[in-house]
């Protein structure tokens, strides 16, 4: 006679089997989308938020797919801008589903007052020129982010102190039916006094006078293409006028070279771009590829004819538990070897630069960078502060902190670095250091990191991103 033990053993055995079976089976049953519902969308126009689902209300897909899709979708909606928040539900009855996606829109009216720095970044201000506040901005950025219901954007720039700015400009993600093609135009004109004349000793060497040295004034037209899910082209065109005093051109010949103090020029650029990220503003999982080619001149002017190719590649992995990698690769190549100075685009701008070396700028035709993380999930929360604050564009407020160690490396082709005496330029370069990120709402991103380069020259930085 059998133990009760071995019975009982194979009774359970059996269960967990039959249970897996039936668990399998019901994920790879399909499932008929009977109807998708949105809910929130107050003023965006539904046809906005159905271009990025990935599947259809009508079609059958297995119970597995459909789900992956969904949160693939919910990811999409997200990223287009137009919400706090959105959230994904999936009810099955029988062989239906039936889809809700709930959001809550933003304050897309968003008078802005303006107040930030006029140069590249928060640490060339504080470091290189001693935390100086008349180089302030101020003003007014008038932001309509969602015009007609469409997704479309006006904006309106108007600045005053260190650098007096005015842009108006206007864009539409899509002037089709089938939601494939946008156009966007504007226009723009800005006077400074104190800029950058050249870079010297791999710095940014300014203008210092109170006269108004520089003045730039254009236009621009742009056609979008998204002829996929993931999938981005754009075509760009621009004219620019720019005149700078006698004294910049002194100081820097080769600034505006023979054509002395005015120049005029077009713009034609040409990018694609794959974008699959989980969050645009703090990507933790997917791809991103661009690639774009730039061409200035466009028989506006004999003394512009250069030539601008690029490439990046960013990745993001999710890791075992809350640790996160994320490598990022950068290149360009630019033609030919002389440039006049406006035009040449190195490492120190962008972002695209070696961690650790925050406070210069290297000038050269070519370049090459690999920035690599490993980070760690410390906090990632959304806070419900209704309670207090009953406008619900503001009462949710997410919260993402994150450390970080870094690793990168570049190297940067200078064909005539006698130009800016550059010491760092045609040489291999290195960085490293640990960090601290914090995201937060409105697309908001502060960093602070501690960064050391190969010659063993530390500090800390800090950064702010915003998205707007």
């Amino acid at each position: 006679m059998r133990s009760p033990g071995i019975f009982i053993l194979f009774l359970l055995s059996f269960l967990y089997s039959s249970k897996a079976v039936s668990q399998q089976a019901e994920f790879e049953r399909e499932l008929f989308v009977a109807s998708i519902s949105l809910e929130g969308n107050e003023r965006t126009k539904s046809a906005i938020i159905y271009r990025e689902l990935s599947f259809a209300e009508g079609e059958s897909r297995p119970q597995a797919e459909l789900v992956s899709e969904l949160e693939r979708s919910r990811r999409n909606i997200f990223n287009t801008n137009l919400f706090i928040s959105v959230d994904a539900d999936l009810e099955t009855r029988a062989d239906s589903a039936f889809v809700t996606i709930k959001m809550k829109e933003r304050l897309y009216l968003l008078p802005l007052p303006i107040l930030y720095l006029a140069d590249r970044s928060f640490n060339e201000w504080w470091y290189n020129q001693d935390h100086d506040l008349k180089r302030v901005i101020y003003g007014l950025q008038l932001n309509h982010s969602n015009l007609s219901g469409n997704g479309d954007v006006l904006k309106l720039k108007t600045y005053g102190g260190f650098i007096p700015y005015f842009e108006l400009s206007y864009s539409r993600p899509y002037i089709d039916k089938r939601q494939r093609m946008g156009l966007s135009g504007g226009v723009f004109y800005s006077t400074q006094k104190s800029f950058p004349v050249r870079t010297w000793e791999d710095k940014l060497d300014f203008i210092d006078t109170e006269a108004r040295s520089r003045q730039r004034k254009g236009a621009f037209v742009e056609y979008n293409l998204r002829n996929a899910l993931y999938h981005f082209h754009t075509i760009y065109l621009g004219y620019t006028q720019t005149s700078v005093s006698d004294s910049v051109t002194a100081i820097n010949p080769n600034y505006f070279g023979d054509a002395g103090q005015r120049l005029s020029y077009g713009t034609f650029k040409y990018d694609y771009r794959f974008d699959k990220r989980d969050n645009y503003i703090y990507p933790l999982d997917g791809h991103l590829f661009n690639a774009g080619l730039t061409y200035f001149g466009m028989a506006s002017s004999k003394e512009v004819n250069y030539l601008r190719l690029n490439a990046e590649y960013f990745g993001f992995y999710p890791l075992a538990g809350r640790f996160y990698a994320g490598v990022k690769a950068r290149g360009q190549l630019s033609f030919p070897k002389k440039q006049l100075y406006p035009f040449v685009l190195g490492l120190g701008y962008r972002n695209s630069l070696v961690r650790g070396y925050e406070l210069n700028v290297i000038d050269g035709q070519h370049f090459g960078l690999v920035q690599t993380d490993l980070k760690y999930q410390i906090l990632n929360k959304t806070f419900n502060i209704s309670k207090f604050l009953k406008l619900k564009q503001f009462n949710s407020v997410p919260v993402g902190i994150y450390g970080r160690v870094f690793f990168d490396t570049g190297y940067i082709r200078n064909f005539n670095p006698q130009f800016s005496n550059s010491s760092l330029s045609n040489k291999l370069l290195y960085g490293y250091g640990v960090g601290f990120d914090l995201s937060t709402f409105y697309d908001t991103v502060f960093n602070l990191n501690y960064s050391v380069n190969q010659t063993g020259f530390n500090r800390v930085y800090f950064g702010i991103q915003r998205y707007l």
